[in-house]
């Protein structure tokens, strides 16, 4: 089984000076997602998995079209919800996030004010992971270590997501425990491809990365995080 997670290409946060909510991608972004898609046209996916917001859906159109494949939205994929900003100035995010970068480690769980709390993010992910799993026949065999009943064989599944998400995810699969920094922990970037895959065991399947934030399909100039 190998589980590609795709992070959305960049988003316009701010227009004219406002913060945006629930963002198009920018100019640059709508290119990253084209370039994106043109390097995944090629592969061939059981299914692909799309968060709910606008962002990931502009990511996702493009590859769906190379891929001739049908719009799928899976809400548990949405990113952590950030405090409804919009229409207000961009110095008012900027504030809140000088805010978020001044809390002790232990304290920075909260989350932005107004915003989802962390921890609550990450017991939303790990719960739509474990469905998502248990919905492809695996479980979880008895005991601490992050292994499950055997996974599909040659099953091939794309997830649109985001970095928050993805992160969690990566986090979920490998049995790490999740900090409430996972975007800094694990630097993805915009149209980014990372690759999990599962490994046999000799009581069920466990998961590897084998890559992660792959960006070689866009040049420098339109790299961004």
């Amino acid at each position: 089984m190998e589980i590609t997670l795709i992070r959305h290409a960049e988003p316009e946060w701010v227009r004219d000076g406002l913060n945006v909510d629930n963002p198009p991608l920018t100019s640059r972004g709508h290119e990253q997602a084209r370039l994106l898609a043109l390097s995944l046209r090629e592969e061939v996916f059981d299914e692909v998995l799309v968060s709910p917001l606008l962002r990931t859906r502009q990511t996702a159109e493009p590859i769906l079209d190379v891929l001739g494949k049908d719009m799928v939205i899976e809400p548990w994929l949405e990113e952590i919800r950030n405090p409804i900003w919009h229409g207000t100035p961009v110095e008012r995010a900027e504030a809140a996030y000088r805010a978020e970068r001044a809390k002790t480690s232990l304290q920075r769980w909260t989350g932005l004010d107004g915003g989802e709390h962390v921890g609550d993010f990450v017991q939303r992910i790990n719960l739509g992971c474990k469905l998502f799993l248990e919905e492809r026949g695996m479980t979880p065999l008895d005991g601490d270590l992050p292994v499950w009943t055997n996974a599909p064989k040659d099953k091939r599944i794309a997830l649109v997501a985001h970095a928050g998400t993805n992160s969690v995810v990566i986090c979920h699969l490998l049995g790490l425990p999740a900090t409430p920094w996972e975007w800094e922990r694990f630097v993805i970037g915009h149209a980014s491809v990372s690759r999990i895959v599962s490994l046999d065991m000799k009581d069920g399947s466990s998961f590897g990365v084998t890559r992660l934030s792959h960006l070689e399909h866009l040049p420098e100039r339109l790299r961004t995080y």
